[in-house]
């Protein structure tokens, strides 16, 4: 595995990275890319057909890509979304009125970009973003880690992680998964963007979940 990542697309650059990943609460990327969630059984799945993401593949986090924001909800689709850089303030945006038909008005919402460094997806970038409780303090805690890690070393701040939940029981809705991002090494950052052919290789390799 390089010691050196690249990703796509452009993601916003702040002036301070570890105070702004530190200032952003547990109550608080660029479209177009797949999107990785981890469903409702704690598995982990990626693009429109929800393949599962291989266990143990490794998935490098794009320090600069994290974004916060509000998001409004339809009956299972998005009806309007509005996602900033971290040094944007949230309670200065004028939303408005939450569209016609979502169902919870506007909801906080954080986002990150991802990459698949090594497994069956290799080279795919991703994003994820979440308004559940639990995944927004997984993502405030590697957050602050990327933060800490600046501190110390920043040259390599990319954390690579492996995508892995835990779970509480809930006396209503029972066993509850939230997300874990293991930090399992930090490497440095290369914008230069993926290799297109790698990255369509990965994507058509990928297995189904069964």
């Amino acid at each position: 595995m390089s010691n050196l990542v690249k990703f796509s697309g452009n993601a916003p650059r702040v002036a301070n990275l570890a105070e702004v990943l530190r200032s952003v609460k547990t109550d608080a990327a660029p479209l177009g890319m797949a999107i990785i969630k981890m469903d409702k059984t704690g598995h982990w799945v990626v693009g429109a057909d929800q393949t599962e993401v291989e266990k143990g593949s490794k998935w490098a986090v794009n320090p600069w890509s994290f974004v916060h924001g509000f998001i409004a909800w339809g009956q299972g689709e998005v009806l309007a979304e509005k996602m900033y850089p971290l040094d944007v303030k949230l309670d200065s945006i004028d939303l408005g009125p939450p569209p016609a038909g979502a169902q919870r008005g506007w909801e906080d919402q954080l986002g990150m970009a991802v990459a698949c460094i090594d497994g069956s997806d290799e080279g795919l970038n991703a994003r994820f973003s979440t308004t559940s409780v639990g995944g927004k303090r997984a993502m405030a805690s590697l957050m602050n880690e990327v933060a800490n890690q600046e501190d110390k070393d920043p040259t390599n701040i990319v954390a690579v992680v492996e995508l892995n939940s835990e779970y509480y029981s809930h006396k209503v809705y029972g066993r509850v998964y939230t997300p874990v991002f293991k930090i399992i090494d930090w490497v440095s950052i290369d914008y230069n963007g993926v290799d297109e052919a790698k990255a369509e290789s990965a994507s058509t390799g990928r297995r189904r979940r069964s």
